[in-house]
């Protein structure tokens, strides 16, 4: 997952047709470390149709709170620099929870016009 280090560089990657799933985390976030060992293959098995990219709260502090980024981690996909859907909950999330989610983001990022 490439890890996202400016706010130029997200918008950059956002602004793709390709739907981007910016994953936002911290380095203290055990929920977010719970989720680190199967996210490279949830990543490989969604390859063809979603990028990934990584933002931690605390080295961007300002894009998360443009984007109310309050629980961690979120999950947000973008297409086209915008919102397309957000996956935001205060319990620790499972791989079938992420991947019922970003079947539901390919579903409604394909329903979008070009």
């Amino acid at each position: 997952m490439n890890r996202i280090h400016s706010e130029q560089e997200f918008q950059e990657q956002v602004g793709q047709n390709k739907p981007t799933v910016a994953v936002f985390k911290a380095a203290w976030c055990k929920d977010c470390h719970f989720i680190d060992p199967f996210m490279p293959d949830v990543e490989q098995a969604y390859a063809d149709k979603l990028t990934f990219v990584e933002i931690d709260r605390d080295e961007l502090p300002d894009l998360c709170e443009k984007y109310n980024i309050l629980g961690i981690p979120s999950f947000i996909v973008f297409r086209q620099g915008r919102e397309v859907t957000r996956f935001v909950s205060k319990l620790r999330k499972t791989r079938e929870e992420i991947e019922q989610f970003l079947d539901r983001s390919v579903e409604v990022a394909n329903a979008l016009p070009s």
